[in-house]
């Protein structure tokens, strides 16, 4: 199985129906291939309407929580620690797990853009969240 890189994230290309799970700033243009796009953000990013945005769907409730946005602060060298809190809060909140659960089933049937506000690509709860919900929908039985 080949993996590509593009700037949105890794997509696994192979003969079978993988979910395509994405990862996209805000601030960048909406294109076809996003898909259903969902704002992952607990605030709604500045400077951004919501036609500029062309958001699907904003859950807000699958960000990370405040504390835990607040103690990050976006440093680089509390990236591992932050994402394995963020992973926390979303196995155990029932809520976000509901949500992560719809994001998996569009996944199956169509292409889905996570969409973010933060300046980093790299560290940013957006990754942690892709990541996560490609583990979850690939640990799946397929029906």
């Amino acid at each position: 199985m080949d993996k590509i890189s593009t700037k949105e994230g890794d997509r696994t290309m192979s003969g079978t129906n993988r979910p395509a799970i994405r990862i996209k700033r805000v601030y960048e243009p909406p294109a076809p291939e996003d898909g259903v796009r969902i704002l992952v953000d607990r605030l709604w990013p500045r400077g951004v309407s919501k036609e500029q945005a062309s958001i699907d769907e904003w859950m807000k409730e699958i960000a990370p929580s405040p504390e835990l946005r607040t103690w990050f602060g976006h440093r680089p060298e509390r990236f591992a620690e932050f994402a394995s809190g963020y992973e926390r809060e979303l196995a155990e909140d029932p809520v976000r797990l509901r949500l992560a659960d719809r994001i998996c089933e569009t996944a199956l049937r169509q292409p889905v853009t996570l969409v973010y506000a933060a300046k980093d690509p790299v560290h940013n709860h957006a990754v942690v969240l892709r990541d996560w919900l490609k583990r979850r929908v690939n640990a799946e039985p397929s029906g």
